[in-house]
C-alpha cells in the first residue's frame, strides 16, 4: 500500500466562493489565502501544463473567465480541481496550495509577461 506524501501544513477549510472564481484555502497555522480560479488553472500541476521538465511548461491563455466546477478529494493530502473548461488532471496538494499562495506575485507576474511575449490574451477566444 502506497503511503501519502508527507504534508507540512494541513488545510482547515477549502471554500469555493459562490461565483466559483475564487477558492479560499485556510491552514492550521491560521493563514488563509484566496486564490483566483484563473491562477489555479494556469498554474495547474498537471503534466499538460507543467510538462515533464521546466522547458516543457505551457503558457495557458484565455482563462480569465474560468470557474471551478468541482473539488474532488484525493486521499488526505490533496484535491483535484475540475474547471469549467473541462481541465481536471491537476492534483493540488496542500503544500502546493501553500506554495501557490506564497509565490502568487512572482508567478502571476511571470504569467502576464509570458502572455505578452507570446502575444496571447487572458480573455477567452471569441466564439464563431
Amino acid at each position: 500500500m502506497a503511503e501519502s506524501p508527507k504534508v507540512s501544513v494541513w488545510p482547515t477549510e477549502l471554500r469555493l466562493h459562490k461565483d466559483r472564481r475564487t477558492l479560499t484555502v485556510s491552514f492550521d497555522d491560521g493563514s488563509s489565502h484566496s486564490l483566483p480560479a484563473e491562477y489555479l488553472r494556469v498554474e495547474s500541476p498537471s503534466a499538460e501544463v507543467q510538462g515533464h521538465n521546466p522547458n516543457e511548461r505551457k503558457t495557458v491563455p484565455g482563462k480569465r473567465e474560468v470557474a471551478i466546477m468541482e473539488i474532488v478529494p484525493i486521499g488526505n493530502y490533496a484535491v483535484r480541481l475540475v474547471f469549467d473548461d473541462m481541465h481536471s488532471t491537476g492534483i493540488y496538494s496542500w503544500d502546493f496550495f501553500r506554495q501557490l499562495a506564497r509565490e502568487y506575485d512572482q508567478r502571476w507576474a511571470r504569467y502576464l509577461d509570458e502572455l505578452e511575449a507570446k502575444k496571447l490574451s487572458r480573455d477567452p477566444a471569441a466564439r464563431s
